[in-house]
């Protein structure tokens, strides 16, 4: 376990805006940051980050939560590996011992097969360079190819021993399992002899690292001229590593992606990695296979803008052409370079300086339909059949598009390209968006109509559907929450009464979660002193005084959470208060001796210390002004916090939601009116959402004794109608507190 003052450090240090642009471009906009989310197939910017809440929150599919949420989300990490990983990131140091065999073995098998892809690419570095095979084998290669020292380092190329199984004994000598060996696809299992064998080697290495930086798979280059030797050898799928999803390079591409706000795709290792030696580090690769929709969401998260960069021969034209359409559809920037028929990325950067490149592509980069038409049209331009055939494929692409003013534009691109009407243009691309709307309504049918089926099959393999229904509503009713049984002439009612206690409830949970340490009121406490308290103490005071309980049981578990919290947040506070009156001090007495070294010889002594006197009292005044503005943000901020960055899977979730406003002001409004932060008014939000609570709890009692009273016999009636008559004292008695009691701020 990591002890809490270390956990406060890492969530102390841990920015989150810093955190979340390591995988996604992030814009900057009014409070916020912006940018498309990484949980779901964003197009419109729906995914916001508060610096000053460390919080984020996609406002389309609703994952929120701090920067250990994230990290574990994105990653797919617990929540220790999570803290580890941002502790890595900002340096801070963790105590840990050895791992045993038994616990090595017992870590999840992604962590597992996550260290074992680690501790294989620095074996495959620790062969390249100081294994003499190595350096005259793949060291060799690697020079010969033109890579220098640092290249090599950064992108972290090793080589395979020809040997056939020294990284298996290797590995196993380290107490790896030789089944996770196979699972990550390093070696291959020996069916004949038993035990296992290299998958790469005689090989020399290219690590595939994800977007935050851990090894996942292995790309190995043979350098054996043997024809029926495959020349690539890549890592299998398995739970680390899915290739529809990873782009080889855009690790350390992705800054430079986000800052030139634009990507070159390119083909294979080689490519990528010469690129980035000539000085242009936004070049990635989709590691020799097309484009897939994962890649794409993959590339969106930093730039729209992209360019396709391929081999001059006709293969590599063809292969460029298969990814434009899906691109477009996405409302992607599409722009195509071509190089010289006898070269490759790789070759052409190694031949050219920078400054020759990037003239190449200023003067060949082209958009895609001038370079599809021609590609297309080729020798064939006097053809009519290939020329309409070539019209109509430039065409599919432009109706894919989403954009209507990109179509529009494109269209009158075409129209003067090909010498045909806008109009009949115009037509033939409506055709086109009405049959790709057409499939995909029916696709989207055919997987409806599979899903069903699914489910179906799903139910009458699980037992009686009725039952498991059943089963669903009896997990819905909330704990605790009095149970009222709806008559059949108004069952409508009461449903309205038991989810009245739930919105209330939840009113309350929110207001602890955003602001469970800034004070409400002053108290006076069994020890007879007065003291300001805490919304989370205020509220707990009010559910003693009535003995009241939250129905939910994940806003009980919260609550506790808060209660806890309020111990170690004294003492922290104690400790912070210390802090800000230290920079307070330090700011009076920089700021009179900024006023002390003025020239004031002009003035006479009276005056000057007239002047010297409103000069103190104004610093004093913002240097206490900024104290208890930075007190305040550090008791907002405090327990949502710790609650967005909880253990607990469902807590963090929660918190997450609530966080973060579900609506954003625009700027006419916010200039036009005059916006209270609800911070401002906290007293009266706690005291009208105790208010509510209770009333709508009394509703309910009130309702269920209506129902005994239906339902009784005359002898009952005079008992239950005494109980009723008392509850509706309590609802009046509790109108005419809220009316009367106050709450200092």
């Amino acid at each position: 376990m990591i002890d809490r003052q270390t956990v406060q450090q890492i969530l102390d240090a841990a920015d989150i805006v810093d955190v979340v642009s390591d995988f996604v471009n992030l814009r900057h906009r009014g409070a916020n940051w912006v940018g498309l989310c990484p949980f779901h197939n964003d197009r419109n910017p729906s995914f916001y980050v508060s610096r000053a809440k460390g919080i984020y929150k996609c406002f389309s599919c609703g994952e929120a939560g701090s920067a250990v949420n994230f990290v574990m989300k994105h990653e797919q990490l617990s929540y220790v590996e999570a803290l580890k990983w941002l502790a890595r990131k900002y340096h801070i140091e963790i105590q840990e011992r050895e791992l045993t065999d038994e616990e090595r073995q017992a870590q999840s098998k992604r962590e597992s097969m996550l260290m074992l892809n680690e501790w294989a690419c620095q074996y495959f570095e620790q062969q390249l360079h100081d294994t003499q095979q190595g350096r005259d084998v793949g060291m060799a290669y690697f020079v010969e190819r033109g890579f220098n020292e640092a290249i090599i380092k950064e992108f972290h190329l090793g080589y395979s021993s020809d040997q056939r199984d020294a990284l298996f004994q290797a590995a196993t000598r380290q107490g790896f399992n030789a089944e996770l060996l196979f699972e990550t696809g390093l070696c291959i299992k020996d069916e004949q002899h038993g035990g296992g064998y290299d998958r790469f080697r005689g090989r020399v290495m290219f690590p595939i690292f994800d977007l935050a930086g851990k090894v996942i798979a292995f790309g190995g280059r043979t350098l054996s001229h043997d024809k029926k030797t495959a020349k690539y050898v890549n890592s299998p799928e398995s739970v680390v590593y899915n290739k529809r999803n990873i782009l080889y390079g855009l690790y350390q591409a992705k800054r430079e992606i986000s800052r030139a706000d634009k990507c070159y795709i390119v083909e294979g290792y080689a490519d990528v990695i010469s690129m980035h030696q000539s000085g242009f580090k936004n070049v990635i690769a989709s590691s020799g296979t097309a484009l897939t929709e994962g890649h794409i969401h993959t590339i969106r998260r930093f730039t729209t803008n992209v360019t396709e960069m391929f081999d001059g021969d006709a293969a590599g034209i063809h292969a460029a052409l298969r990814g434009v359409d899906m691109l477009l559809s996405e409302g992607f920037n599409i722009k195509v370079l071509a190089l010289p028929p006898e070269d490759d990325p790789d070759s052409f950067a190694r031949k050219h300086s920078a400054t020759e490149i990037q003239q190449f592509i200023d003067e060949n980069e082209t958009d895609f339909i001038r370079f599809k038409a021609n590609v297309l049209l080729g020798d064939a331009s006097n053809d009519p059949i290939q020329r309409s055939a070539a019209i109509g494929d430039v065409v599919k692409s432009i109706a894919v598009i989403p954009n209507e003013i990109s179509r529009s534009v494109y269209a009158q691109e075409c129209s003067n390209l090909f010498g045909i009407e806008e109009s009949v243009l115009i037509r033939e691309i409506n055709k086109c968006i009405a049959n790709n709307r057409e499939q995909r309504r029916k696709q989207q049918e055919r997987d409806r109509a599979r899903q069903q089926a699914q489910q179906a099959v799903a139910s009458s393999g699980g037992g009686n559907s009725e039952t498991q229904a059943q089963v669903v509503e009896n997990t819905t009713q909330p704990v605790d929450t009095p149970v009222i049984t709806p008559t059949p002439a108004k069952p409508q009612r009461h449903i309205k009464k038991s989810t009245d206690i739930q919105t209330q409830e939840r009113a309350a949970i929110r207001l602890v979660v955003r602001y469970g340490m800034c004070f409400v009121c002053d108290m006076q406490y069994d020890d007879g002193s007065i003291r300001p308290t805490s919304v989370v103490e205020y509220i707990y005071s009010q559910m003693s005084l009535d003995d009241m309980k939250f129905s939910n049981p994940l806003y009980n578990r919260l609550f506790q959470i808060a209660i806890d919290t309020l111990e170690p947040f004294y003492r922290d506070l104690e400790q912070y208060n210390s802090q800000v009156e230290a920079e307070r001090q330090q700011y009076i007495t920089t700021a009179l001796q900024e006023v002390n070294d003025h020239d004031m010889n002009d003035m006479d002594s009276h005056a000057m210390i007239h002047a010297m006197e409103r000069e103190q009292k104004q610093i004093e005044a913002r240097a206490n002004a900024q104290a208890m503005s930075k007190l305040r943000e550090y008791r907002a901020g405090y327990l949502m916090k710790i609650l967005c960055s909880h253990p607990d899977d469902e807590v963090r979730q929660l918190a997450g939601e609530m966080a973060i406003e579900p609506y954003q002001l625009s700027k006419i409004h916010t200039q036009f009116a005059t916006v209270v932060d609800e911070i401002d008014k906290l007293p009266a939000l706690v005291e009208d959402v105790l208010y509510n609570w209770k009333n709508a709890l009394l509703d309910t009692l009130i309702n269920q004794m209506k129902q005994r009273m239906a339902n009784s016999s005359p002898q009952e009636q005079p008992a239950l109608m005494q109980e009723l008559m008392g509850l509706y004292d309590l609802r009046r008695n509790l109108s005419q507190l809220i009316g009367v009691r106050v709450v200092n701020p």
